[in-house]
């Protein structure tokens, strides 16, 4: 199979991921088809350097945080994101999706840091997972998560 093909395969089975990322990072519909756009075009230029040291998608969501987090540097909107309602329903049921834009919502409002650490716990990753994704270790995944949700609770009673 021709690396081309390959990327495009693996591409289509992992695209999810980097959908929920820029969704976490960008408050616009146009933002995050910006962020999707180049995450693929960073991970098609790095598509060599990938080692399979770890997983596929461990790597897909390293490149999809580090690209949503260079743009937010890049236009120096660091803690300034502006809490916008999502304009497209993620969730059939009107009642849950209302619960989904208002969590996503307070998501929004959560430093670049935390928001990479609890998008990854909402996908049901281990610690350790996120841990190695994150690059640091599961103690100190445990204890920025706990404080997360603590500050996410604060929030949502304001």
């Amino acid at each position: 199979m021709d690396k081309e093909k390959e990327f495009t395969d693996l591409l289509l089975e992992h695209q999810q991921i980097i959908y929920k990322v820029c969704f976490v990072y960008a408050d616009s519909k146009d933002d995050r088809a910006d962020l999707y756009q180049e995450t693929v075009y960073n991970l098609w230029k790095n598509y060599d350097t990938f080692e399979n040291r770890s997983s596929f998608s461990t790597w897909v969501y390293r490149i999809a945080l580090n690209t949503c987090i260079t743009d937010l540097r890049r236009k120096k909107r660091h803690n300034q994101i502006p809490l916008a309602m999502l304009q497209s329903d993620p969730c059939e049921d009107p009642q849950s999706g209302e619960l989904l834009r208002e969590m996503y919502a307070l998501i929004r409002r959560l430093d670049k840091s935390e928001k990479m650490y609890i998008m990854l716990w909402l996908e049901e990753k281990s610690y350790d997972e996120i841990a190695e994704i994150v690059g640091t270790n599961r103690n100190q995944v445990a204890t920025k998560l706990h404080r997360i949700k603590n500050k996410l609770k604060t929030m949502s009673n304001l």
